[in-house]
Order: structure tokens, then sequence, then C-alpha cells
């Protein structure tokens, strides 16, 4: 039976709200989260649960996200299911919005997490016929607001915006002052450039024994070499890769140092760019847990988990004789990973941390253990 809370949440007065996209799209519904105005590169995200840890990625800062999971937010948020300090989304739209969440383990509501994180929403829309529109327009700016209705005053704040090519982003979601995490006394230690960290992505690490230190982004070589790292971790984030340059010069140093470097998502992009190859905005990005990935060296499949809006461009990978593709998207053909065949260096356009997603990638994971285990220290002499 449900509390005279749970009615008064049921039967609570529903707030108008709508959604304006660049190209002068508009769709109607009823507003969630907080009230208010956001916006933000509007895109879909195809998995069907993780809601919680989906908008907690920091890769997704300034983005508006539609979920094409039909109903959001019924089992509610759980304080341990978070891959950042915050919710990370811009905004979010639903076709489907629960107010209640009936999972026991569940602290909290997703609208009261969305309140105090301050994000705005919608729902009560057609999300398939706007995922439909997005995928045949492709990515695009769009604006959501509860507060004001006028479609015409929304569309001159959007033409404000920025496009997402062009942006570095990472610089607002990197952490300010590194910290560690593991155990001080493990036989191998991680630097850990945060580009937009996961937390899953160091946890993974602390799991097979590493020591991690994260680094903010504006850590220097010198910074990093200085905790005697058996190895590098690149790790994923937001924004476009050719707008970060210096963080490209970093990165060319790390690789140049000989020790091992694991690079996920934006990390692999940054990678990519250090070596002379050049990324791409796509037309949709690949947002979800369920993307086939083909391993190359293996010849094994692999059911992924992504969110991306640029890509390596597959030309100038073949064109690097240094560099061999090793994972390709069975979808569009798009580069997955990729490996210097001169260095322990490695990277993937996907989450092998798999939060949320499938665990058939974790064996990267284990690769970076491998090629860490042969790297000896040089220890400083104090």
């Amino acid at each position: 039976m449900l509390s005279d809370h749970q009615i008064g949440i049921y039967h609570m007065e529903k707030n108008p709200a709508v959604l304006v996209l660049a190209d002068g799209t508009v769709f109607k519904g009823n507003a969630i989260g907080k009230m208010g105005t956001t916006t933000g590169e509007i895109a879909f995200n195809t998995g069907m649960t993780g809601y919680q840890e989906v908008f907690t990625d920091p890769s997704y800062h300034r983005q508006i996200l539609v979920m094409t999971t039909s109903h959001i937010g019924n089992y509610g948020v759980h304080p341990e299911e978070i891959e950042s300090d915050s919710m990370k989304i811009a905004g979010l739209v639903t076709k489907k919005f629960s107010h209640m969440f009936s999972r026991p383990s569940a602290n909290d509501s997703l609208q009261n997490f969305m309140e105090n994180d301050g994000v705005v929403g919608i729902s009560d829309i057609d999300t398939r016929a706007l995922v439909r529109h997005i995928r045949n327009a492709g990515a695009m700016n769009a604006i959501i607001s509860s507060e004001n209705l006028d479609v015409d005053s929304l569309k001159a704040e959007l033409a404000k915006v920025p496009s997402m090519e062009g942006l570095e982003l990472s610089s607002e979601v990197s952490t300010k002052e590194a910290y560690t995490m593991g155990d001080e006394n493990a036989s191998l230690r991680v630097s850990l450039l945060d580009l937009g960290v996961k937390k899953n992505i160091v946890r993974c690490l602390v799991d097979r024994g590493c020591y991690v230190k994260v680094f903010p982004m504006s850590a220097s070589l010198d910074e990093m070499m200085a905790f005697e790292p058996n190895g590098f971790m690149l790790s994923n984030g937001p924004g476009d890769p050719a707008a970060m340059k210096d963080t490209v010069e970093l990165v060319k140093g790390i690789v140049n140092s000989n020790i091992p470097v694991f690079g996920i998502c934006l990390g692999h992009q940054v990678l990519a760019l250090s070596q002379g190859l050049s990324t791409e905005k796509m037309h949709n990005g690949h947002r979800g847990i369920n993307h086939p990935i083909k391993n190359l060296i293996t010849g094994k499949g692999e059911i992924t988990s992504q969110n991306h809006g640029f890509v390596v461009s597959h030309d100038s990978v073949e064109d690097n004789s240094n560099v061999e593709l090793t994972h390709i998207h069975l979808n569009d053909n798009t580069v997955a990973g990729i490996r210097l065949k001169d260095k322990k260096v490695f990277s993937v356009q996907y989450h092998p941390e798999a939060s949320a997603g499938p665990h058939d990638s974790r064996y990267l994971f284990d690769q970076f253990i491998e090629n860490m285990a042969g790297v000896k220290v040089e220890k400083k002499v104090v």
C-alpha cells in the first residue's frame, strides 16, 4: 500500500516545459528536476539500465541527454552508484519519469537527486520521434526551459551557445588537487591524468593491486614522474580533443618516457593526437552499453559501454606505420582501439570499466597490469 507521501508524489502537479533544438524543432512536455533553463549539445543514450552512473559521468559535461529507455527513475538512486561527485549532464529528456522509487537499497529519488544538483529536465515527450530526428539531422545544441515557455526567446538564447566542436571542457571537471587511492605499499604505481575520470576506472586499478595518484590535467610531466609510476593512465572526459593542445604535448612526453600507457575514450583521442593522428566530430556519436566491438588481435567480439562524440580518423591510423589498429566498432567500422608498435602503449575508444555496462572488456586492465609488471621504477636517492 502506498504511503500518504507517495500518494502525494503520484498526484503532484505537473509543470509545463519546452525543448527547442538548434534547427527550430520544438517538443512540449512536463518539467522534471530543477525548475529553470539549461543548454547543451543534445545526445541520446541507448542503455536500458545504469542511468545514475551515466548521469554522473564527467564525459557528459555540457550535454543534454535523451534516454531512449521509456521509463526513467523507477529504481531511484544509490550512494555507491556514482561516477563523480555530482550529476554532470546539462539536462535530461525522458518519455516517462518516475518520482517514486521501489528499490529497497535506494536512498533517494532521482527527482531529488536532480534538484539537489541543479539539473533541469523534461518528460512526457515522444523520445522515439526525438531520437529519430537527432539520428538523421546529427548532433546539435538544444535548450530546455520550465521557467520560460516562449519559443522565440529560447531560440535567441540558444543561438548564443557555442558548438561542442572546438570546446575544451576537461579543465571544468578535472580534479583541482592531486589525490591518491589504494595501498601505498602496492607493487605497482599508476599516475593517472584526470581529464574527467570515472570513479570505477580508479577502482579497477586499485582492485588489481595498484596504488594510484590522480593528477589534474594541468599537472606537469615532472610532477607525474615524481610519483615514480610503473604506468600512466589517460582518462575519459568531455569536449573536443583537438582543442587540448597543452594536454597533447603532455601526453607526447608521457609516451616518450617509455613507461606503459593505457588511454580510455578522451585519453585514447589525445594519445592518438600526440602521435600525429587526427580526430573528427561524429554525426551522432556512440552512447550506450550495447555497442559491438571486434578485437582485431584476438578475433573476438565484445559488447561495450561507450560515450563519445569524437573519433580518431581511420585514414590517419592507416597512414602511420608505427600505429596498429587493434579494435573496430562493428556498426560503422570506426576506430575503437590502437597500440604503438614500438612501445607498451595502447588505448580504446570505449569504457572497459563498464559502469554501467557489460564486463567484456575488463581484460584490458589486466593487459595494462601485465605491461607494467616488467617495468622497474628507479627509486630516487634522498
